[in-house]
């Protein structure tokens, strides 16, 4: 079967719109296409219908290939839970947390688990479209790597390598990586893309041609700045730094930026209605005064950020948002963090121990080490408005709020919990604004009225788009032809 790996100079040069806008072009074009990472490292995670975790990245490619998305997609995901430690995800299932030295040491078992799970994608597959991680550069990481060439060479999968022109030194970046590779990786290498270039493309003509000359790899085209891929789920936090700020409008909503924050594409939707100005506030930043909600957003470590949020006295500027009559909303760990009381008695987040809430719901949460990881539909109990969503969470909530949740899932379930004036509230589910319907009844609290836009069809208008523009970008007929397609 075709195969193809894009791998990049670097963090955040756009590997993942990449690979969407190619899932969805080769699939508009009735071939069966799959994606595929080896191995992610997000807390931004996703729900497959079978109940396992993946990065948000691969749950958005499989949106791209018209097809539902699977833990083969992703078998090996990392969250980071502090600076040296991560919760090691696998096929879906959580491993336990694992120190970076002790994952490396693992590396060579897990590779095997890799490689099963793309054969197995392989066989339902016309077309499997894998993505790197970070970059083949690294060349300290190059021992035991099962992200990039360890990877590709283990199944023998041809690569086109990214630069980000936009970042500057992109000749520098693809012709070091040229000198650095061993000759076996650099084979692998069947020619470079070029992503995220402003203005007239003819002026890096002679760019391209110098990484030519020095490297003899293929120029298989140069992307534009993509203006669709503003409008897709992202994966890593790092864009929050350039999306801090709103526009003025009705009413003012505003997300604190936790270190370990997660799940932050839930909040895209608001992004786009014209009433809501919507921000996410970095530290060192005090939660603004006129804001009508503020949400609290989901967390990997919910006692680490806690400890983080006071340190920055938003416990401060929330009690001060609650005492002028504002409204708060938590999202799974920032539900957890309004309560009285979080405890971990078995270490889940790291070193036993526990924690006083913000109080600000009459509810207690106990960290267990099982996971809840499952699809969710229901109704907002206040509104009766219809969402569809997901659960990813440690613990355990109950307390005398619970007995007005916040919504009701389709099982018959309650979930979540609300004061006694309604102005507090939170809930376990994460795509909550997806649907025109909950979102809707949501701002109609706050004196706002919705565009009525369904997200999944947004976001599905904006894949179209891309597979567009990257028709125009590159050089499809070469790229199929490397993967094994042939020039169709």
């Amino acid at each position: 079967m075709a195969a193809l790996m894009i791998q990049g100079c670097g963090s955040d040069v756009g590997k993942s719109v990449l690979v969407a806008g190619l899932c969805r072009l080769f699939a508009n074009r009735g071939l069966k296409v799959r994606p595929f990472k080896p191995q992610n490292m997000s807390n931004n995670a996703a729900v497959t219908a079978g109940g396992g975790e993946i990065g948000r990245a691969q749950a958005l490619q499989a949106i791209a290939c018209r097809t539902p998305a699977t833990t083969r997609m992703n078998p090996v995901l990392l969250k980071p839970q502090s600076d040296v430690g991560a919760q090691l995800v696998v096929l879906g299932r959580m491993q336990g947390t694992w120190r970076a030295a002790d994952f490396q040491r693992r590396k060579p078992e897990l590779l095997g688990t890799i490689v099963e799970s793309f054969r197995g994608l392989e066989t339902e597959a016309d077309l499997v479209l894998v993505e790197g991680a970070g970059s083949p550069a690294e060349t300290n990481l190059r021992a035991g790597d099962i992200a990039n060439m360890g990877f590709a060479r283990a199944a023998n999968v041809p690569v086109a390598l990214v630069g980000d022109i936009d970042r500057g030194h992109v000749i520098a970046a693809l012709v070091g990586a040229h000198a650095v590779l061993d000759e076996a990786d650099r084979a692998l290498i069947k020619g470079f893309l070029i992503n995220k270039f402003r203005g007239d493309a003819a002026l890096f003509d002679d760019g391209r041609a110098e990484i030519v000359r020095r490297t003899g790899w293929r120029d298989l085209g140069m992307a534009p700045w993509l203006s669709a891929a503003r409008s897709l789920p992202a994966e890593d936090a790092v864009v929050l730094d350039r999306t801090a700020g709103g526009r003025r409008a009705k009413v003012r909503i505003v997300v604190p930026m936790l270190p370990r924050i997660a799940n932050f594409d839930d909040f895209d939707p608001l992004r786009t209605e014209p009433e809501v100005e919507f921000a996410f506030v970095p530290p060192g930043t005090a939660l603004p005064g006129d804001a009508d909600l503020v949400i609290l957003p989901g967390t990997k470590a919910t006692l680490a950020d806690l400890a983080f949020l006071r340190a920055q006295g938003w416990d401060i500027d929330l009690a001060a948002h609650v005492r002028r009559g504002g409204r708060v909303l938590g999202v799974c760990g920032g539900y957890q963090m309004l309560g009285k009381r979080i405890t971990d008695p078995e270490g889940v987040e790291g070193q036993p121990g526990e924690a006083a809430g913000l109080g600000l719901l009459d509810v207690e949460t106990v960290l267990t080490g099982d996971k809840i990881t499952r699809p969710v539909t229901g109704t907002l109990a206040a509104a009766g408005a219809p969402f569809a969503g997901y659960e990813i969470h440690i613990g355990r909530t109950f307390g005398a709020d619970t007995a007005r949740p916040f919504a009701h899932l389709a099982d018959g379930a309650p979930d979540g919990a609300t004061s006694k004036d309604g102005r507090i509230a939170g809930l376990y589910v994460h795509g909550l604004f997806d649907r025109p319907e909950a979102r809707g009844a949501i701002l109609a609290t706050l004196g706002a009225a919705s565009n009525g836009q369904d997200q999944a069809q947004a976001v599905d208008s904006a894949l179209d788009e891309l597979a567009n523009a990257l028709e125009m970008a590159f050089d499809i007929p070469a790229l199929s032809e490397i993967a094994g397609l042939g020039r169709g």
